[in-house]
C-alpha cells in the first residue's frame, strides 16, 4: 500500500482493478485544512485519462506489476511467440496487441514487456533495428534541396520515408518508437 505522501510522477498505482501511471502529480496546501494531492493518470491498459484528489490519510493500492525481458521468436501463424532467455517458457502476444511493432520484430531481439496480473499491457522493443530497403525509387537527378525525402519499402512491407541517397539493397537503421528512418548502416 502506497500513502498518499508516497504520490510522485511516474509512480504506478492500482485504482478499481486497474494499473494506472501518474502523468502529473501537485500538491496544494490550503491555508485553512488539509492538504491536497493532486493527480493526473493514465490507464495502463486502455489509455484512458483521469484526474483524483487524495488527503493525506488515503492509501492507495500497489499494483502487481512484473517487468521481465523475453526475446522474439517466431510467429506461429496467429500470434508472435516470446521466450523467457532464462526458463524458456513461451508467451504468446496477439497483432492486435503489438500493433505496428510487428513490422519491427528481429527474430532473438530482446523486448521489455511489462505484466499486469500475468497478462502483458506494455511491450518495448529495442530502440533501433536494422532493416534493408527492398523496393523504392532511384533519386532525380537535380532534385537537392534540404531535406528531401522518397517513400521506400522494408523486407516486410513496412513503408517508411528516407533520404534520396538511400537505394535499394542499403541497410538503414529505424527508430522502433517512431517508425521513422534514423541513418544509413554503413557496409562492411
Amino acid at each position: 500500500m502506497f500513502s498518499a505522501s508516497d504520490l510522485r510522477k511516474g509512480l504506478k498505482i492500482e485504482i478499481d482493478g486497474q494499473p494506472w501511471i501518474i502523468t502529473e502529480f501537485d500538491f496544494c496546501k490550503p491555508g485553512k485544512g488539509t492538504a491536497l494531492y493532486r493527480c493526473k493518470m493514465k490507464n495502463l491498459v486502455t489509455g484512458a485519462g483521469m484526474e483524483k484528489t487524495y488527503r493525506p490519510t488515503d492509501k492507495i493500492e500497489k499494483p502487481d506489476l512484473e517487468e521481465r525481458e523475453m526475446f522474439y521468436s517466431y510467429n506461429d501463424g496467429h500470434n508472435y511467440v516470446f521466450s523467457d532467455p532464462e526458463t524458456y517458457e513461451e508467451m504468446q502476444v496477439s497483432p492486435e496487441f503489438l500493433g505496428n511493432n510487428i513490422y519491427f520484430l528481429i527474430e532473438e531481439a530482446t523486448c521489455k514487456f511489462t505484466l499486469f496480473n500475468g497478462e502483458p499491457i506494455e511491450i518495448v522493443l529495442p530502440t533501433f533495428i536494422e532493416k534493408e530497403i527492398v523496393e523504392t525509387e532511384p533519386a532525380v537527378r537535380g532534385d537537392t534541396a534540404t531535406n528531401v525525402t522518397k517513400p521506400a519499402k522494408i523486407d516486410n512491407g513496412y513503408e517508411i520515408q528516407v533520404p534520396l541517397f538511400i537505394n535499394e539493397g542499403d541497410l538503414v537503421k529505424i527508430d522502433t518508437r517512431t517508425g521513422e528512418y534514423a541513418e544509413r548502416v554503413s557496409k562492411k
